[in-house]
């Protein structure tokens, strides 16, 4: 079978074979294995960076370590320097992968991958996405995505589309107009997936919903919908699960790091301990016991051409009390840490609190499409939501009553009803904004 998503990679200079067999035999290791491979890993990238990584050397200030917790924790803030200066010698942006981050954390960034591990990442998806029967090089793709509108980079990404078997939905405009012609695509096209951000598919699913439409009767060759870079309540899950007819798996990943988390058959999100080593820290770098939350804290085992060595993504998550170093499980992502809100008390709240409570009233009545929050003052809130009709009273009083009850007193709300919420440049919808420093 001609594989053409394989080859392009391999002509891009991406050693694929190789970096499969790499995979296949880290997932074959047993438990006792798996454990040394891992130790073996850390101690061999830090050498690396330490000898190679002139910024990574100054950052440690060391030449030698001997314990991982004495490493210092690398944040989003160091990275905010031109990338020549935090790339390994004999690494440079043409023998590497470079890219840059969407800037959803609010510091966004140009980082590099050598093109072995870069591999490793393509290896780590495929071998996910398998576990559902998809191949990248076999199955058709409905892609919920944004897309550059420079006319260069616009047509590379459809090139690229091209080569990875898949259509693109452009999800700057999702007005019923635009879902309407998005419906008809899966009337003539046999698309195997569906793949994209989380609030445009849960947005096409509600517009399904008011047709009265489960996506398979139209398209019964579905098989699976990934979705992935914003929160998915379970409630949506729900919904998405009777509009399309097909099992929905949750994805979690950072562009500059591989696939963290992936939803298994087992409907367990399990966490990527092929390429990285996830931990869990409080405030003071110290890991935390199974169950309790803390900062995501990453390493990447394999990136040569840039350090990410204990880098904190920038999320609060829980790993499940029956992880294993060989399987962790996470039990929960409960947001960014940039997206806390401090209330007049001095009590800190995460922004998703005043998301869950509001989503389950402001839904109610099925008009609100989707909504945002943005803390503009320490007691004020603004809402903006897209519906047919405006919130009434007795639905905003809920929303009031209802945020009393699970945080404080004396909050401010305003509502604004809008056509269409702001995404930002790659598509994603930030649900929980703080303006308050």
């Amino acid at each position: 079978m001609f594989r053409l998503f394989d080859l392009s990679l391999q002509i891009n200079g991406f050693p694929m074979k190789e970096a499969k067999a790499e995979l296949r035999k880290i997932v074959a290791f047993s438990e006792k294995e798996h454990e040394v491979f891992v130790e073996n890993k850390k101690v061999e990238i830090v050498d690396f960076h330490l000898q190679n990584n002139p910024f990574y050397k100054d950052l440690v200030g060391i030449t030698t370590f001997t314990n991982w917790e004495d490493l210092p924790v690398l944040n989003k803030k160091n990275l905010q320097k031109p990338l020549l200066e935090r790339l390994s010698e004999g690494y440079s942006a043409k023998n590497s992968y470079v890219n840059k981050t969407s800037g959803s954390s609010g510091t966004p960034f140009v980082f590099a991958k050598d093109k072995y591990c870069h591999a490793l990442t393509w290896a780590s998806n495929i071998f996910r996405f398998d576990w559902y029967g998809i191949d990248f090089n076999t199955s058709y793709q409905a892609r919920f995505y944004g897309i550059p509108m420079d006319f260069i980079e616009n047509k590379k990404e459809r090139l690229k589309d091209f080569l990875s078997h898949r259509f693109r939905f452009s999800i700057f405009d999702l007005s019923d107009e635009v879902l309407e012609v998005f419906l008809n695509h899966f009337r003539t096209k046999k698309f195997d997936y569906i793949n994209g951000y989380t609030s445009s598919i849960v947005l096409f699913a509600k517009f399904l919903q008011k047709r009265n439409i489960v996506l398979t009767t139209i398209c019964p060759t579905l098989k699976v919908c990934m979705v992935t870079s914003e929160m998915l309540f379970e409630e949506d899950k729900l919904l998405l699960e009777k509009q399309f007819g097909i099992p929905i798996v949750n994805e979690y990943g950072a562009s500059e790091l591989d696939l963290i988390a992936f939803q298994n058959k087992a409907g367990e999100w399990q966490v990527n301990s092929e390429t990285l080593f996830v931990e869990i820290l409080d405030e003071s770098n110290k890991a935390v016991p199974n169950g309790t939350s803390g900062r995501i804290v990453i390493t990447s085992l394999f990136n040569k051409a840039h350090p990410f060595i204990r880098y904190d993504i920038g999320d609060i998550g829980i790993l499940d009390e029956k992880s294993t170093l060989q399987k962790p499980i996470l039990k929960k992502l409960i947001g960014r840490t940039n997206d806390v809100a401090i209330l007049p008390s001095g009590k800190k709240s995460p922004g998703l609190t005043f998301y869950y409570v509001t989503k389950s009233i402001i839904e109610d009545d099925g008009n609100v499409k989707e909504f945002v929050i943005k803390q503009t003052k320490i007691d004020t809130f603004e809402i903006e939501y897209v519906s047919e009709t405006e919130l009434n009273l007795e639905q905003i009083e809920k929303i009031e009553k209802a945020i009393t009850l699970y945080l404080e007193n004396d909050l401010v709300f305003i509502f604004h009803k809008k056509e269409k919420l702001e995404r930002n440049k790659s598509g994603k919808l930030k649900q929980f904004v703080s303006f308050v420093k």
